[in-house]
């Protein structure tokens, strides 16, 4: 008896199950290789990362970006194009992997004419004549670009492109290149803002070093007068201002007692402007009062010299002087003074106890030439009270608006004489008045100046009898 036997391929099974295993397998490498292409993207973002927090050469970070980049979505070429802080093509630190292409995409770009354009970098459309102008030069390369932006300004321009194929391109590579080019924009801005940093402290330096010069050319201390009692100070506000007061012995060969009781000049100006321009003025005009005094004459004489010999200079900056000249004589207490329109001195009579103004015609230095000027003299009395001031005083804003103008500093120099007080209480008290009413956190607007003048009170001795003498 014959039977038929049932009939199965042996292989069968065996084939199904191998090719399981080879899908599996080759699934696990693809994701082993992702996996390895994501490490080591994620390594070399973090090397980025670490050259921007640490870098200390920007020249070396932006070398690393083309190659960060191109490594990251796998082409082979990159080029970096930053643009300076004014817009301009940064034709120094132009960036690019080396390749056949590399030295003519370079020259172009460093001839590139408009790229000389301050703000080249933030018209779209000169970027965008850019962007033809490098695939120009690369040919049928794949090419993709963007912009490197930081706190919302156009740094540069970010390229990777392949020269021997289509880009291969994905959202996963176009963030890629994003990142890159955001911590480059993050990496141009911060040198930039050091850069900055570094101007402004070498500026504070100069600043520095000139507020400690005009420090030194006013005076450091009230000189000693026979009779008179003296305080001056000066706030600047900025590091160095623009307003100047002196005292000029008339005869500095003279010494000792003969200086004190020889002829003082007794000087207040201020240069139209404040910072730096107006201090060096100030000195310029310091030397020529300083010369002129030494001539011994008249106050409106010294004035009219000066404007001659300053108009030059003054004109040319489109500046020009306030200045309150007076001359003092111990023996005889008279003053005499001539004014360049600058604000008349208060003087408190002790006798009549009222305040008045000493004022004198004339212009300001600087203003035309042959200018003429007034001249006026009166005699200082035992107690007597004379205020010189700049108009940074009188016009200090206070919390509300208002001026702090004269008639607050006449009522607060009123109230100081009456109270009895030495020279230097008076200024004290008109400071700190005046910073009660601008603010205790707040600057003043313009360098502001006091000197403060009282003549001692005559000491009355006691009558002798007839009898006993």
């Amino acid at each position: 008896m014959s039977s038929t036997p049932s009939w199965r391929h042996p292989a069968t099974p065996q084939r199904g199950i191998n090719q399981s295993l080879t899908a599996t397998a080759s699934l696990r490498q693809l994701l082993e290789s992702m996996s390895r292409e994501q490490r080591s993207n994620q390594e070399l973002l973090v090397s980025l990362g670490f050259a921007l927090r640490s870098f200390s050469n920007l020249n070396r970070f932006l070398e690393l970006v083309p190659v960060v980049a191109a490594r990251l979505v796998g082409v082979q070429g990159s080029l970096l194009v930053p643009f300076q802080a004014d817009g301009r093509l940064w034709r120094e630190q132009l960036q690019m992997l080396p390749g056949p292409r590399r030295e003519g995409l370079l020259r172009a770009l460093a001839s590139h004419e408009p790229g000389n354009v301050v703000g080249f970098g933030s018209d779209e459309g000169l970027v965008r004549a850019m962007d033809r102008l490098v695939q120009r030069q690369l040919g049928s390369a794949g090419l993709f670009a963007t912009s490197l932006i930081a706190r919302g300004r156009p740094r540069g321009r970010l390229y990777v492109f392949n020269p021997s194929s289509p880009l291969a391109w994905s959202d996963v590579y176009r963030r890629h290149v994003q990142l890159v080019a955001d911590l480059t924009g993050v990496a141009i801005e911060n040198d930039l803002m050091l850069q900055e940093a570094r101007r402004h402290e070498r500026v504070d330096r100069q600043l520095s070093i000139g507020a400690d010069i005009q420090a030194q050319l006013l005076p450091d201390h009230c000189p000693v007068i026979e009779g008179v009692d003296l305080a001056a100070r000066c706030r600047p506000a900025f590091q160095v201002g623009g307003d100047y007061y002196d005292f000029i012995p008339t005869r500095p060969e003279l010494i000792g007692r003969r200086r004190e009781r020889g002829r003082w000049a007794f000087v207040m100006g201020d240069v139209m402007g404040k910072g730096v321009p107006a201090g060096l003025l100030m000195t310029m005009l310091r030397g020529m009062l300083r010369a002129e005094v030494l001539s011994g004459l008249p106050p409106d004489r010294i004035l009219y010299d000066l404007n001659q010999l300053a108009l030059e200079d003054l004109s040319q900056s489109h500046r020009f002087v306030t200045l309150f000249y007076s001359d003092f004589d111990p023996r005889t207490r008279r003053l005499r003074y001539a004014n360049a329109a600058h604000n008349p001195p208060l003087i408190w009579r002790a006798q009549s106890r009222k305040l008045m103004r000493l004022d004198a015609p004339g212009l300001l230095i600087g203003l035309q030439p042959e200018a003429e000027y007034g001249c006026e003299s009166l005699v200082l009395e035992p107690g007597d009270v004379l205020l010189y001031y700049t108009d940074g005083v009188t016009e200090a804003p206070g919390i509300t608006g208002d001026r702090f103008d004269e008639a607050r500093l006449m009522r607060s120099l009123e109230q100081a004489c009456r109270s009895g007080t030495g020279s230097q209480g008076i200024l004290d008290h008109l400071f700190s008045r005046l910073d009660r009413f601008v603010g205790p956190t707040r600057q003043l607007d313009d360098d502001a100046s006091m000197v403060v003048l009282k003549v001692k009170e005559e000491i009355m001795l006691p009558s002798v009898p007839r009898s006993l003498a």
